[in-house]
């Protein structure tokens, strides 16, 4: 779930046209396992310092497409 502070961003469609357009980049396969691909996850965790900055938040070199396990993974979660 979105923080607070990166919500707009993330309901914005600027936001939702770069992460289909990656998704499509990658052709929907996930980055770490090969499975299919759900989140597009930003490799430098947004935060309040860098939601402005469109190299962080829609830079290509940021983004990467993961399975549901991998972003969980990702974050510490395990999965």
């Amino acid at each position: 779930m979105a923080k607070e502070f990166a919500r707009s961003f993330y309901d914005s469609g600027t936001w939702r046209r770069c992460r289909d357009s990656y998704y499509r980049h990658r052709e929907g396969i996930c980055e770490q396992c090969q499975g299919p691909g759900v989140i597009v996850h930003h490799k430098i965790e947004l935060t309040p310092q860098n939601i402005t900055d469109v190299n962080i938040t829609l830079g290509f070199w940021n983004l990467e497409l993961l399975c549901r396990d991998c972003h969980s993974k990702a974050h510490g979660f395990g999965a």
